[in-house]
């Protein structure tokens, strides 16, 4: 007994002695350093803002005659095309770290980095924040130079904006493990990006709600609004005092990059397949089948009981498929069959309006189709100069977004397709 007293006490003399001659050990390098907006800055900095060049659009929405374009992670640019010929820059809503919006009736919603921000849009020259939710999505981080690593970051300080290249000084962790991130570089690869239920390319001017583009992560139905972010589905419900309610967040397993909402169903396209949610009971939607295809990215839009697929390979989206899917899905959506496979370059957004299909195909440009028959769709036409990332098919009129900007096209005669107007982008220099 005495001699295990001895060896427990040098022991806890040991421990001791190590304990207090590890001292803290630091090192300098050059880094990037994050540039922090506080959360009190970001939960009062929406406002609108005079008219202002697009430098780096994102998504596109439709409302009445309003069209919505993402500057990403800035706010959302809003013109009237009332006229698709001369369309009116009518301001800037400012909203920091947004990605994606959706609208109903006159309520704006948007994400804000980490929160879900309700926006009274009914008169622009007066829009004011109604609501907003608070750390919904997960911390994001904006591109940085990859041949610097990242510092310390401290998510208490607020969001990072930006980041500086400068030569930093901190603690030396003494233990390292993994710290993950969610990376979020917003380029029009990325794979993480994103009514009476309509989204997509449905819906008709002066409805409730406003449509969406294929690439959308929002989605509207009754009173709910769903958005996917990466595994998850959030399920809000949209109060009539303009707050909103987070009811739910389910796991859907795969990576999920876009929703479509018809037929009183969700349609998830993730980068492994096609997952079909039922909104028999909208607060829960559940799951009624699935589709599987290689790795890619992988909008979608429904015509009936055929859902038209692309997937893209890549580094972002992995994966090393660019085609067209064809797939016909039962009433029940629970089974599903691959028709057929159509070759592209490296296609993203698309959209359908009766028999017309239109594919945004990267670097070949803008192609419309004629889909009536699905085992021998035929392309109509080519717009090859543009890098076209996005479009909503409405009233014979083709709104696209891609790097150029954003274009208008008249297809109200089908023989005769015609670009009508443009909104460039101006690079900064």
């Amino acid at each position: 007994m005495k001699q295990t007293k001895t060896i427990f006490s040098i022991m806890v003399l040991l421990l001791t002695f190590t304990s207090a001659c590890t001292d803290k050990v630091y090192e300098t390098f050059t880094a990037n350093a994050p540039v922090y907006m506080s959360y009190a800055d970001l939960r009062s900095a929406v406002k609108m803002s005079t008219a202002r060049e697009m430098n780096n659009p994102g998504k596109i929405y439709f409302k009445d005659q309003y069209i919505f374009i993402n500057e990403k992670m800035k706010g959302v640019h809003v013109y009237d095309v009332s006229n698709p010929n001369s369309p009116q820059n009518k301001g800037f809503i400012e909203i920091p770290g947004n990605v994606d919006i959706a609208i109903k009736d006159n309520i704006l919603y948007a994400d804000s980095y980490v929160d879900l921000v309700s926006i009274d849009v009914s008169s622009f020259s007066a829009i004011k924040e109604v609501g907003r939710v608070e750390k919904v999505f997960p911390y994001t981080l904006p591109s940085y130079d990859t041949k610097y690593p990242l510092a310390k970051l401290d998510e208490k300080k607020g969001v990072v904006t930006d980041w500086e290249v400068k030569s930093v000084r901190q603690e030396l962790e003494q233990i390292y493990y993994p710290t993950y991130y969610r990376y979020e570089s917003l380029t029009m690869d990325n794979a993480y990006l994103s009514n009476g239920g309509i989204t997509g390319s449905s819906g008709a001017a002066g409805s409730t709600y406003g449509v969406g583009g294929s690439m959308a992560r929002f989605g509207l139905y009754k009173d709910f609004l769903y958005i996917v972010n990466q595994s998850s589905l959030l399920t809000f419900k949209l109060n009539s005092n303009s707050q909103v309610t987070l009811l739910n967040t389910t796991y859907v397993n795969w990576i999920v990059e876009t929703i479509f909402i018809t037929d009183n169903h969700l349609f998830l396209g993730t980068q492994s397949g096609l997952i079909v949610q039922s909104l028999e009971v909208p607060e829960k939607p559940s799951q009624k089948g699935t589709f599987s295809h290689m790795t890619a990215c992988d909008p979608v839009v429904i015509k009936g009981d055929l859902a038209f697929v692309t997937l893209k390979g890549g580094t972002t989206c992995r994966g090393s498929l660019n085609q067209l899917d064809v797939v016909q899905m039962s009433n029940s959506y629970s089974k599903f069959t691959l028709l057929k496979s159509y070759p592209m370059y490296g296609p993203q957004g698309l959209g359908i309006d009766d028999d017309l299909l239109f594919i945004c195909d990267g670097d070949a440009g803008l192609k419309i189709y004629n889909a009536a028959d699905p085992l021998a769709i035929v392309q109509l036409a080519i717009f090859p100069s543009i890098h076209a990332y996005d479009v909503i098919p409405m009233n014979d009129y083709l709104f696209m977004i891609g790097e150029e900007g954003f274009m208008l096209y008249d297809y109200s005669k089908i023989q005769d397709i015609k670009q009508i107007g443009i909104i460039p982008v101006v690079k900064k220099i």
